[in-house]
């Protein structure tokens, strides 16, 4: 094709409609036969109808769709209504019968949440004051919601496990470490509700560096 003609069907239509009538008076000096352009022109004519044709259909075709989508929105929603009112009716009455008799299928009930995950990334620090702040994180099922820490405490190797307390965020504060402890152990639990994860342990160590500082010993998690 040749590159004089513009891109585009209505462009090229244009193009020809506007060419035609040239043609026709000069096909002779122009080289063109008579019988070609009046067969041009018949085809031009076509285009052009067929043209103003597909664009009503095309506006009929839009208009029929706005319809459509406007029509099943209305549906939807009266249907959509009905269907609340099935549901508050079942609710109300505590059973099922009412969803069998609307053919509508009952809400799943939903799937226990697992467990409280096990404390992990323990961190101590000693404050100015000698008390023992702990910190941990927890990867707790998705959705769980009121969970909080055990915090328990066993100095030395063969001491008696105690309760410290419970706290609803990863950071604990021990101000009550008896003075000249060379080691300390700590059991982390989380616990939502009456479910309870896995007992982290880890002890701390006093003085195990060179200043004085305090060195961390992650013990083994064990399950309670």
């Amino acid at each position: 094709m040749s590159t004089i003609l513009p891109q585009g069907r209505g462009p090229k239509i244009t193009f020809f409609a506007t060419h035609v009538p040239v043609w026709q008076a000069n096909y002779a000096e122009i080289g063109m036969s008579a019988g070609g352009v009046a067969e041009l022109a018949v085809l031009t004519a076509a285009a052009r109808e067929a043209g103003k044709a597909q664009k009503i259909a095309q506006q009929a075709a839009r208009a029929a769709t706005q319809t459509y989508h406007a029509a099943v929105a209305a549906m939807t929603k009266a249907g959509g209504d009905l269907i609340k009112q099935a549901k508050t009716k079942a609710a109300a009455e505590g059973g099922i019968g009412v969803y069998s008799k609307a053919n509508i299928t009952p809400p799943s009930k939903p799937a226990p949440l697992p467990p409280p995950g096990a404390p992990t990334n323990f961190a101590v620090a000693l404050r100015q004051g000698g008390e023992i702040e702990l910190t941990w994180t927890c990867a707790n099922p998705a959705g769980s919601q009121g969970t909080v820490y055990t915090v328990a405490r066993q100095i030395g190797a063969k001491g008696r496990t105690e309760l410290l307390g419970v706290v609803g965020e990863k950071a604990f504060v021990d101000d009550t470490v008896p003075a000249g402890a060379a080691e300390v152990t700590y059991q982390v639990r989380a616990v939502r509700s009456t479910k309870s994860g896995p007992v982290a342990c880890f002890t701390v160590r006093f003085g195990g560096t060179a200043g004085g500082a305090l060195s961390v010993q992650l013990g083994d998690r064990r399950a309670a």
